[in-house]
């Protein structure tokens, strides 16, 4: 199973979205300071995902939540 998630910072309003296969182990990742542009925002929890049976819908939900129109979704599903 593939992922599209969204990281929050624990410490800022900043989110961060990507793709995977192993969502534990991803954010791992990112806490650990592997990702050098997002080091200064340490450390993620997981706020959203949906689980996609293809890598290409994975990356393609991801893109869209980059877009503006995906913003607002997220926005949204997130919403208290």
């Amino acid at each position: 199973m593939f992922y599209a998630y969204v990281l929050k910072s624990e410490k800022y309003e900043y989110f961060y979205k990507g793709h995977c296969q192993d969502l534990e182990k991803r954010l791992a990742q990112h806490n650990s300071g592997m990702t050098k542009s997002i080091r200064p925002y340490i450390p993620f929890s997981i706020v959203y995902f949906e689980g996609f049976e293809s890598l290409s819908e994975a990356i393609q939900r991801e893109k869209y939540f980059k877009t503006a129109s995906g913003r607002k979704f997220l926005k949204k599903v997130m919403a208290p």
